[in-house]
């Protein structure tokens, strides 16, 4: 059973590694100590082991804990976060936050830490992943599923600190002393099989990217409806076989979902199914997709689906600001000469492959995406995967899925890529709850019950706390 009875503390990683960072206080902080600090802006930098903080005065210490006399009146902005690490989208952001601010040295420099409670958490997490102005069930929907997401990850960190470390400390959950943002498998030299997932990490619970869940503080949660969808749904989360399902979600499945084993490891979650992201069975298309003809003709064609019939308007409603730049969740397309793929490929993989001859689809999942990818260059070849691995690996930042066709062209007489077309379909790993999709669902009048039982098969809702 979950042994969840009461909403939790939520420790959140803003910052990680800095050399230092500019804090603006809003309202009464006191430290550990009792001593209060005044409204204004300072500026905390790490050495050595210990934080030094600039402002009305200088203080030193490993770590310093400032905390809110007024949980709702008072808050505290980061100035330059790094939103959108490694991928297309990245860029600097000056946030707010409710709640306790922690600043702690690490070993790689300084971490900026929020803590405060899951539900007040959610608010943010729903309209940081999705505007706040998205229909009232899609905001429901998702609270429900971003809780369910981090209460099983976080349940998974409680057992690996009690596998690791017996007696560690207790605040609802503890901390795994292991901090990996990666786990990987078959690993050779003709052969690289990756997965990537949530960081272990050993300060805090969650950081505030997308590598976790995004979180951008109370600047995102303006819209009335956020609040109220939290606070209708606090506690509820998906359940199956007596334990929390590990809901996942992405923004745009490409018309089917994808199974959890595509990206991550080699097991089944019986909730985390490849469903059609529409009503009934699609047709006029041949399944499964794992069969590489049968994959070609659906990720070149428009498939009718949900995520496929969201409007310029509800687009506009449903996005952040910075989605929005990116307009082909649906099918997308990208370009590159055969000299651009070689560097890309030698720098990302870090492989020195020379010029590429082909690149060839090995094993589709349920969605079309590849999940084994054969590299073949003029001085060797490799094998990887999975889905992330291989987005990272064909692009600067990533590309938007693994779902993709290869259409390239040769030179004759050497057989070396001369360019290449990559032809693909959805935006990220497809799998659990298609956001685009379930927002087109919502649009259509579906409650949120509805909407997380198209998603996540046979899972039951139910109240923890």
């Amino acid at each position: 059973m979950t042994g969840i009875k009461s909403e939790p503390s939520i420790r959140v990683g803003l910052v990680t590694g800095a050399r230092a960072a500019r804090v603006t206080l809003q309202g009464r902080f006191t430290d550990a100590n009792g001593k209060s600090f005044t409204e204004g802006d300072y500026t905390a930098t790490a050495e050595n082991g210990a934080i030094t903080l600039y402002g009305e005065r200088q203080v030193r210490a490993h770590s310093l804990r400032f905390s809110a006399e007024d949980f709702d009146a008072c808050r505290f902005t980061v100035h330059d976060v790094t939103i959108g690490i490694d991928f297309h989208w990245e860029r600097k952001e000056s946030q707010s936050f409710q709640g306790t601010l922690e600043l702690r040295a690490g070993e790689e420099g300084l971490i900026v830490i929020n803590e405060l409670p899951l539900e007040a958490y959610l608010v943010s997490v729903i309209s940081s992943e999705m505007s706040a102005s998205c229909p009232a069930e899609l905001l429901r929907a998702h609270a429900i599923v971003a809780r369910g997401w981090l209460l099983a990850q976080l349940r998974g960190s409680r057992v690996a600190g009690e596998q690791g470390s017996r007696g560690a400390g207790e605040r609802g959950f503890e901390h795994s002393n292991a901090s990996t943002i990666h786990h990987a498998s078959r690993v050779t030299p003709a052969e690289i099989i990756r997965w990537y997932d949530r960081e272990n990490h050993a300060e805090f619970d969650v950081c505030a990217d997308d590598h976790c869940q995004r979180y951008q503080g109370i600047s995102k949660a303006f819209s009335q409806a956020a609040f109220d969808a939290v606070r209708e749904t606090r506690g509820k989360a998906l359940m199956s076989e007596g334990e929390i399902c590990d809901a996942r979600y992405s923004k745009s499945c490409g018309g089917m979902t994808e199974v959890y084993s595509a990206a991550w490891e080699d097991r089944d979650v019986p909730y985390l199914a490849s469903i059609y992201d529409g009503a009934g069975e699609p047709t006029g298309y041949s399944m499964p997709l794992t069969v590489e003809s049968n994959a070609e003709v659906w990720i070149t064609s428009s498939p009718e689906a949900y995520c496929n019939a969201a409007s310029g308007e509800l687009l506009a409603r449903i996005l952040t600001g910075f989605d929005q730049e990116t307009q082909d969740f649906y099918r997308w397309e990208v370009s590159y000469s055969g000299d651009e793929l070689s560097e890309i490929i030698e720098a990302r993989l870090g492989l020195g492959l020379g010029r590429i001859i082909a690149l060839e689809p090995l094993e589709r999942g349920r969605s079309g995406r590849i999940i084994r990818l054969r590299i073949s260059g003029e001085k060797e070849s490799v094998i990887i995967g999975k889905e992330l691995e291989i987005r990272r690996a064909l692009a600067r930042s990533h590309l938007y899925s693994s779902a993709f066709v290869v259409r390239s062209e040769q030179y004759p007489e050497t057989g070396f890529i001369e360019c290449v077309r990559l032809v693909g379909a959805g935006w990220g790993h497809g799998v659990g709850m298609c956001q685009i999709g379930a927002a087109v669902m919502a649009d259509l009048g579906r409650g949120h019950e509805e909407i997380l039982a198209h998603y996540f098969l046979n899972a039951k809702l139910s109240a923890l706390y």
